[in-house]
């Protein structure tokens, strides 16, 4: 019986869930999960959750003290959230999952580093070693100095929001364990700016993961890459091969529909034979290449103020829970 692209996916490449629905994940069983503040106030706002927001919240809010105000507990809530799904999910995927950092503290890196090192302390206090909780970090400059000396400690870092060679090479020489370049924000750029329609090994987000990927086999490099953000089923086709692909569930189950042959398009015996220079990178160089690339510029910041704008869009829905919860309770009095 033939297999379906899906499961010939599977024989080349680790096969992620990017999202926060659980439902999905029991469907698709992928060997890791990935959520992002999108996702989690995506999967916070469907009635099957509630009952895990409200327990995060009420726990908050009894931790903080009724002096605290909503949006301190809403807060506090959204990190113990993020846990609190991420130990749902590491009850059905036998990997990993990616837990983000806070947007909002993307170019500093001492706060970066306090989050992450509590965000690993939660699931450690939940009896789940570190190995199965990758942190995910937008891939600043500061970011990339917080995942080495996070890397450093054992905590393993998934760096988001990767657009350009410059910052996958910053994140490789920092010994972090994943990046996640994405490939479909990069098509959209492209698209907008040239009005172009791109198709297969043409796509630039196909063409920028496949010069990562080569890089970082050509080199030796342990980091591994984790193509995301795929706009269609075509873009996933192309990259065959990668490390691992994190794919949402309306693709996968385009996937697990599809027929045919499905060839392996990366391979780290031929990267290793191609000739691709070593490039040094520090501060300077980094930020040189960071300018000199609109295309990353742009969509980093878009990026970093996106999530930022649904962790506080996630806060309000929180803080106006915690009302709903109080007012009840009151009411029962």
């Amino acid at each position: 019986m033939p297999q379906n692209l899906l499961e010939q996916l599977r024989r080349y490449t680790v096969v992620v869930a990017d999202t926060g629905d659980m439902e999905a994940m029991e469907e698709f069983r992928p060997q890791d999960a990935t959520t992002n503040p999108s996702l989690i106030t995506a999967a916070a706002q469907m009635p099957q959750y509630q009952p895990i927001v409200d327990e995060v919240l009420l726990a908050a809010r009894k931790e903080l003290g009724n002096k605290a105000t909503d949006q301190a507990v809403a807060n506090l809530a959204f990190r113990r959230l993020a846990v609190a799904f991420g130990k749902k999910i590491l009850a059905i995927v036998p990997g990993r999952v990616s837990t983000e950092v806070d947007a909002r503290l993307s170019y500093d890196t001492e706060a970066t580093i306090a989050q992450a090192r509590d965000l690993i302390g939660q699931y450690e206090q939940a009896g789940i070693g570190r190995e199965r909780v990758l942190i995910k970090i937008a891939s600043t400059w500061e970011g990339i100095r917080a995942a080495e000396v996070l890397e450093r400690e054992g905590i393993h870092c998934n760096l988001t929001l990767l657009f350009g060679l410059h910052q996958a090479i910053a994140a490789a020489e920092a010994g972090v364990t994943l990046i996640s370049p994405f490939v479909g924000r990069i098509l959209d750029w492209y698209t907008k700016e040239t009005g172009k329609k791109y198709e297969g090994a043409d796509d630039p987000g196909v063409k920028s993961v496949t010069r990562i990927y080569n890089y970082y086999k050509n080199h030796g490099y342990k980091t591994v890459v984790m193509g995301a953000s795929f706009r269609n089923m075509g873009e996933i086709k192309e990259l065959a091969g990668c490390d691992l692909l994190t794919i949402s569930p309306h693709l996968l189950a385009e996937l697990e529909a599809a027929e045919g042959a499905l060839p392996r398009k990366l391979d780290p015996e031929a990267a290793r034979a191609l000739h691709i220079e070593r490039m040094a990178m520090d501060k300077a160089t980094f930020e040189k290449m960071h300018q000199a690339d609109a295309m990353a510029r742009d969509k980093l910041k878009e990026g970093i103020d996106g999530f930022a704008a649904a962790l506080m869009k996630l806060e309000a829905l929180l803080a106006a829970r915690l009302g709903e919860l109080e007012a009840r309770a009151a009411a029962a009095l």
